[in-house]
């Protein structure tokens, strides 16, 4: 086995634009919609929830809940995940419970159901189908969050529209789109989001931007009319906001924390360099010769995707993957190289040590190693000596000197915020 190097802890500077009303921008945002127009007083408005790990999303929801209130609407929540929580009502409502999203937070009712209605085909033929609850109410509001996609690169990637496309489709929709994989999701997304559209039923969006330090960072109210237009503009912004690695190659590239908190794919694609879909190349850096996952988050509720994006991972991150949860969410989505199981080692220490044993000697001797707590959080990490001079070249502050790495006796690593000095953005996912 091949002992890790003592390690750099390291700051990377990113985009931080902070919202500092958050409940004041979304009640100015609604009421300066064209709401009232287009409902008279008492309509029920369904309100989507995703599965994400928006930050804020709790709040954003419980204001806009208010501000519908407010215009004299009676409001409730629909979940919007196409086949997450293992593709039925209850696991939905639990996931929705998991980001703080609760009858009692949020102010309404929650009404979750598979159920859907199809109300039409796009101009190529691909049925059209809406959740039946959210149909059935007298508009809908769409809030998600703008950002990149982990699976493909378009003018339209993840935001309302895929929320109106396979988060209300449910997992009917989402099995159409994901049947013709990556190009199916840059086509069909906004054909299928065109078509609800057209039905009056969708009566505003509620587009969410992050910063770097994945705060709430602009919210913005969408007419349904210019929602196409507008995402576009917003996407742009938020691809500019994106935080990378700021390496161009990695011998190892070691996660502490991946699900579906973290990124749709448990890992997000653009800060590991790896796609892994057919067809769809992976970002022009990092290239990462191997990565090593150790753990899944609570939040996730056993939902292991994206694990095939690693090479190693642990006995303890298995134990916790729900193999039907992942593999329902997998197969839906149908890329299944996300949802094979890697090499299973029985700690950290172990994986980490084989990862490293597997390098040509004149490379284990001085590899190029990063560790992050997930990738979400990518403000602080640590880097092994290879990289400090990159590192300082591309504008990283060196926080501390080069510390080995600590090993509980039964091989699990030390948690990241213990070991890094003086944390300044902290997780909110935790051990």
């Amino acid at each position: 086995m091949s002992p890790l190097p003592p390690l750099l802890p390291v700051r990377q500077r990113l985009r931080a634009a902070p919202l500092a009303d958050i409940e004041g921008t979304v009640h100015r945002q609604v009421l300066a919609s064209r709401l009232r127009e287009r409902l008279r007083p008492g309509a029920r408005v369904a309100i989507t929830a995703g599965s994400r790990g928006i930050a804020n999303i709790d709040r954003i929801i419980a204001a806009t809940v208010r501000a519908l209130r407010t215009l004299g609407f009676e409001p409730f929540i629909v979940p919007a995940m196409g086949s997450h929580g293992g593709g039925t009502a209850e696991g939905q409502v639990e996931v929705l419970r998991a980001l703080g999203i609760t009858e009692e937070r949020v102010g309404a009712p929650i009404r979750s159901s598979m159920a859907v209605v199809r109300i039409g085909q796009t101009p190529e033929g691909m049925p059209v189908h809406v959740d039946r609850l959210a149909w059935e109410a007298d508009g809908i509001v769409v809030v998600n969050r703008v950002k990149k996609h982990t699976d493909f690169t378009g003018p339209i990637e993840s935001g309302l529209l895929k929320m109106i496309a396979i988060g209300l489709g449910k997992k009917t929709q989402a099995e159409l789109i994901h049947a013709y994989g990556a190009e199916g999701l840059r086509r069909f997304i906004p054909a299928v989001a065109r078509v609800v559209l057209a039905t009056g039923r969708i009566v505003l969006g509620l587009a969410v931007l992050e910063d770097g330090y994945d705060q709430t960072a602009a919210i913005v109210a969408v007419e349904p009319e210019e929602m196409e237009a507008v995402e576009r503009r917003l996407l742009r912004r938020a691809k500019a906001w994106l935080p990378r690695l700021p390496f161009t190659t990695l011998d190892l590239l070691i996660v502490d924390w991946m699900g579906k908190d973290i990124s749709g794919t448990g890992m997000d694609t653009n800060v590991i360099g790896r796609v892994r879909i057919p067809g769809e190349r992976d970002p022009r850096r990092p290239r990462v010769r191997l990565l090593v996952v150790l753990d899944l988050t609570p939040a996730s509720h056993g939902n292991a995707i994206g694990l095939g994006l690693a090479d190693l991972t642990t006995a303890r991150l298995l134990a916790k993957m729900d193999r039907e949860t992942t593999y329902v969410n997998g197969i839906t989505s149908g890329f299944l190289e996300r949802v094979k199981i890697p090499v299973v080692l029985p700690d950290d220490r172990t994986a980490i040590e084989t990862a490293l044993s597997r390098l040509d000697p004149e490379t284990a001797a001085n590899p190029r190693v990063v560790r992050l707590r997930d990738t979400l959080h990518l403000g602080e990490f640590f880097i092994s000596p290879a990289l400090r001079a990159e590192a300082e070249a591309r504008g990283l502050e060196i926080v501390g000197p080069p510390q080995p790495v600590r090993f509980s006796p039964d091989g699990r690593i030390e948690p990241f915020e213990q070991a890094f000095p003086g944390l300044a953005h902290r997780a909110a996912v935790g051990h």
